[in-house]
């Protein structure tokens, strides 16, 4: 029947976008494709990429990051700071990223930034912004509370699960 025939086809179809998500180094892909009045097929194909979250969330705080192979030797100079830089990700009031992008902490360029160091957060604010795949996406506060830490950069790169700032 025709039925099993587009099935076949879908199937042919979606195979064929997740080979143009791996050949192209996309996390996400999604199509609606329209048959008939009441029939259409709408498919979204993703993937996540773990492993690039081992290898980058060290990496996220570059500007610190000789202080992180030092660790060792550093508490005995100041075990507050070394335990602060060893890894923001294990802190309890880290927010990381959901997402692959670039960070921007400002709505455009030259206005305000939407957080600093001791700036108090009502749980859905906007903290940063990432641009990922030309989509301007706010990351929302989790909780209220104040942040303390920013650990990214303005127009910075950031990772899948890499801290962001550090709210307590």
């Amino acid at each position: 029947m025709s039925k099993k025939t587009s099935h076949d086809s879908d199937v042919s179809f979606i195979q064929a976008l997740a080979e143009l998500l791996r050949e192209n180094d996309l996390t996400e892909l999604q199509v609606k494709r329209d048959y008939a009045e009441n029939d259409s097929l709408n498919v979204r194909v993703s993937r996540q990429t773990q492993t690039i979250v081992q290898a980058s969330a060290p990496a996220a705080p570059a500007p610190n990051a000789p202080a992180a192979p030092a660790a060792p030797s550093a508490p005995a100079a100041a075990p507050a700071a070394a335990s602060d830089n060893a890894d923001p990700a294990s802190h309890p009031g880290a927010v990381t990223s959901p997402m692959v992008g670039t960070v921007y902490m400002a709505a455009e360029p030259g206005a305000p930034a939407f957080i600093s160091t001791g700036t108090t957060v009502k749980e859905g604010d906007t903290l940063l912004i990432i641009e990922a795949m030309k989509t301007m996406n706010h990351i929302p506060a989790p909780r209220s509370g104040t942040v303390k830490r920013i650990l990214v950069e303005d127009g910075g790169p950031v990772e899948f699960g890499a801290p962001l700032v550090i709210i307590e």
